[in-house]
């Protein structure tokens, strides 16, 4: 009943409002866009009824200048495609904005995973005490990457954002004007953003967002669990940083630039505080607090501009006085007002959001080697000798003698204490390592350290590991294992509190092993780890590398969370998001706000709330241990596949990400002209998969591995595993969204290719059988029937974008053939990924 509800308010306050306002674009005064609007709809109609009778795109798109323009020449032709592109990116703006603007008439306070369903369902069932217990030292940490699945400019963001409020108001007025704006801003950056514009982009949310997002939110928190002898703590809620600290395969990312963006994030959160004080300054101008209160203005104010010295403790030392006088002299009259400005600078430190270093364990290899060859004179020596050798130099390595990345990481690891100084220790406390498989590779950052001169009692960074790889998982517990014996590394530990903080790679795990695969390892790498750190007496926090998609680790983050057992540790839910779900998932206040309550809440009721279907029986782990194997298998199958990563090159946009200028970092990893798997990164190898409406690595082995099963008489053996594992029950629902998005008649000219039609039928199959299969495990008539919101929002997206698939493959097709003028179509296809990425931004 609620679900239909909500339904048709969707279709009231999302729907009928996009109708409404998309008529708006037909008077816009776009440049020879007059009769755009007119035209739109024919492409649509063309596209969908063609796409039914088996038509190729070169086909639907050859009949609408036919049938309804009178363009003869190709410039002409081209010309038109390109401004019906720029058109349909416009509509998804607005359809976005329209979503969003919707988002609180669309859930409720009250909704399963919000702070006040938790306190509900707590009270009634007698649990009030053991949640405040596990708030005490519980928190959840997102933490923004520079990654680049976020194709809207800034400027374009800024107009998304008042047009949201325009919606939120229905004022036609100034929807006109903004949409006028939006006709007349490009949707294109002229050239590829810099780590810094990178960084920039992200601080407007955190100044603009989230300062007030989870300040509210915690405020909210504060009052629900608060009482005489419980006050939360202010990391409940933490965010993270990597624009400007992840060099990871980005050659622009240097010390210089870390050093920078340390320096922007803490002005940017004095700056935050300088503007909150005014509203906290006119309530109470009462006297004695005003007088302090703009002593506090003054000092921020030359914080900011003066590069004076402040602490978060200055800071919360001025609001205790001016407390102080409040309290004695005036009543505590306006207390909350004060106390809440004091929660902030207690959140947000003078760092506003850690800023993490990343780099991959090849290069800090390679460092080590250049180093320990220019003191000793050779590189032959093992990893040991090296080791013990260098944190044995008595003298500090000067970066200035080596050259290139080894200079550069010694730069950056010089400067950790001198940032460190600026924005406190929560500003930057950790160094990851991406591509983690040995325990060298956790030890070398620790020798880095100890090279540029720091004492051990003064390395004030947790060093964590980053498995992504399936090779990398397997290995996680013997690497960690030899890491918690190391007597070197154990009191090193010992000063961080004994925390070990582990970071799991879902992107590349399910690039890896698949969408099944992947998750299972990566479940079943968290169980082994967890038992592991606590027979040495660690407490692990898992930091997982989760994208958008479900093929990228994404989805549904509540389900996903809330479905882990007691099996794993959960003293923190630690995740990374990017570009689209940035935007989409934690873009406004009221999102933001909502989605970080649905971690928080997954987290605790982990704990609190026993349920047995999130621990799995032994029965259950040997089924879903088949199941992988056989869904790995089948997707290991289809990489080996003579034609997988030529199809990828030449029927798909993979070879285009790279010319969008949306990210400063490169689209592939290695160097040289040929491309191998192991090169493909994991945003444009997922994005490729997309653009072409396949969503391979979303689902490909997973209805083989059930219709295995099936096949042996045991399908009922998988309904029951459905049925009584959360876990399980998360991952297909995950699936089915991949599945959801996939529309295969778009390319069903590619069955009669004589290159790659086999290879096309396998993947088609797959599809076929996964969903045939699924729906008969869930019982559903549909994909994604149990959200019907989130189905609605898809469908309506797909619809607007399905003239711009038509255009890309028409482009694709062209391009393969030869014929015409290539430069041209190459441009449009890198256009048309602008819009269709956008429109898929409800992928998390």
């Amino acid at each position: 009943m609620i679900h239909d509800k909500r339904a048709e308010k969707f279709r009231q306050i999302v729907e009928n409002k996009f109708q409404i306002y998309n008529s708006l674009f037909m008077s816009l005064p776009y440049d020879k866009m007059t009769n755009i609007g007119m035209l739109l709809p024919f492409l649509c109609e063309e596209s969908k009824i063609g796409y039914d009778q088996g038509k190729t795109p070169v086909e639907i798109v050859e009949e609408f200048f036919k049938n309804h323009t009178d363009l003869e020449t190709e410039e002409q032709k081209l010309e038109l495609l390109f401004k019906i592109i720029q058109y349909i990116e416009r509509q998804v703006v607005l359809f976005d904005s329209i979503e969003d603007a919707a988002f609180p008439n669309l859930h409720s306070e009250s909704d399963s995973g919000t702070v006040i369903n938790l306190y509900e369902r707590s009270y009634h069932d007698h649990k009030l005490e053991k949640v405040r217990e596990k708030l005490k030292d519980f928190s959840v940490k997102v933490v923004f990457t520079a990654h680049p699945t976020q194709f809207y400019p800034n400027s374009v963001q800024r107009i998304l954002h008042d047009l949201r409020n325009a919606i939120t108001t229905d004022s036609i007025t100034n929807i006109d004007a903004l949409l006028q704006q939006l006709g007349k801003t490009p949707f294109v950056n002229k050239e590829k953003p810099t780590p810094i514009d990178e960084a920039m982009s992200i601080i407007y949310y955190l100044r603009y967002v989230y300062y007030d997002s989870i300040g509210e939110l915690f405020t909210k928190i504060k009052s629900t669990f608060n009482n005489d002898h419980f006050r939360l703590h202010e990391d409940l809620i933490q965010l993270g940083f990597w624009p400007g600290g992840d060099r990871d395969g980005n050659p622009f990312v240097t010390a210089d630039v870390t050093k920078r963006v340390a320096e922007e994030l803490h002005s940017a959160i004095l700056k935050a505080y300088y503007n909150h004080l005014k509203s906290v300054r006119r309530r109470l101008s009462f006297r004695g607090v005003s007088d302090v209160l703009t002593k506090l203005s003054n000092e921020l104010y030359s914080a900011i501009f003066r590069s004076e010295k402040i602490t978060a403790d200055d800071i919360i030392n001025r609001i205790e006085e001016a407390e102080k006088i409040l309290v004695e002299q005036h009543n505590s009259l306006f207390i909350e007002v004060l106390l809440d400005f004091k929660d902030r600078v207690k959140i947000f430190g003078t760092h506003f959001a850690t800023l993490d270093v990343r780099q991959d364990s090849r290069i800090h290899q390679k460092v080590i080697d250049t180093v320990f060859e220019k003191l000793n004179g050779n590189s032959n020596s093992s990893f040991e000798d090296k080791f013990n050798q260098l944190i044995q130099t008595s003298e500090k390595v000067n970066p200035d003698d080596f050259e290139d990345i080894v200079k550069d990481t010694l730069l950056t690891v010089s400067q950790v204490s001198e940032i460190q100084q600026l924005n406190g220790l929560r500003g930057m406390n950790r160094y990851i390592i991406s591509n983690s498989d040995a325990v060298k590779d956790v030890m070398n950052v620790y020798a880095f350290f100890k090279i540029c001169g720091y004492h051990d009692e003064e390395i004030n960074m947790d060093i964590v590991p980053l498995f992504e790889t399936m090779e990398g998982l397997a290995n996680a517990e013997n690497v960690m294992n030899e890491l918690y014996q190391n007597p070197i590394y154990k009191k090193h530990l010992e000063r961080r509190g004994n925390q070990q903080t582990i970071m799991l790679g879902f992107s590349d795990g399910t690039k890896d092993g698949g969408y099944l695969k992947a998750n299972w390892e990566i479940y079943k790498a968290k169980e082994v780890l967890t038992k592991l750190s606590e027979e040495n007496g660690i407490k692990v926090i898992f930091f997982d590398g989760r994208g958008g998609p479900p093929a990228r680790g994404g989805g549904k983050t509540h389900d996903f969370y809330a479905s882990q057992g007691k099996t794993i540790a959960n003293n923190k839910i630690e995740l990374t998001i990017q570009g689209q779900t940035i935007t989409s998932i934690f873009g406004n206040k009221e999102q933001a706000k909502y989605n970080f309550e649905q971690l928080l809440t997954a987290g605790i009721e982990n704990d609190v709330f026993k349920n047995s279907k999130k621990d799995l029986t032994e029965k259950e782990r040997a089924l879903i241990i088949e199941l992988a194997e056989i869904s790995y298998q089948k997707y290991s199958d289809l990489k080996a596949h003579p034609m997988f990563v030529p199809y990828l090159q030449e029927m798909s946009t993979l070879e285009y990400y790279g010319k969008t200028n949306i990210g400063s970092r490169p689209s592939k990893r290695g160097g040289g002209n040929e491309l191998k798997f192991e090169d493909l990164r994991a945003i444009p190898f997922v994005g490729s998969w997309s653009q072409l409406k396949q969503n391979v690595p979303g689902f490909f082995g997973f209805g083989f591995a059930m219709q295995e099963m099936k096949e042996q008489g045991r399908f009922e053996e998988v309904r029951e595993l459905y049925k009584g594992s959360d876990f399980f029950k998360t991952l297909v629902l995950n699936s089915m969204m991949s599945m959801n998005k996939t529309y295969f008649p778009l390319t069903y000219y590619i069955k009669d290719n004589p290159k790659f039609g086999a290879f096309w039928n396998v993947l088609f199959d797959e599809y076929s059988l996964s969903k045939d299969i699924m729906l008969e495990l869930t019982g559903f008539k549909l994909l994604q029937q149990e959200d019907p919101l989130s189905r609605k929002s898809v469908k309506i997206r797909e619809r607007i974008v399905l003239p711009l698939l038509s255009i890309q493959q028409y482009a694709l097709m062209k391009i393969q053939k030869g014929e015409g003028n290539k430069e041209a179509y190459e441009k449009l296809v890198t256009r048309s990924l602008f819009g269709n990425i956008n429109a898929s931004r409800n992928s998390a």
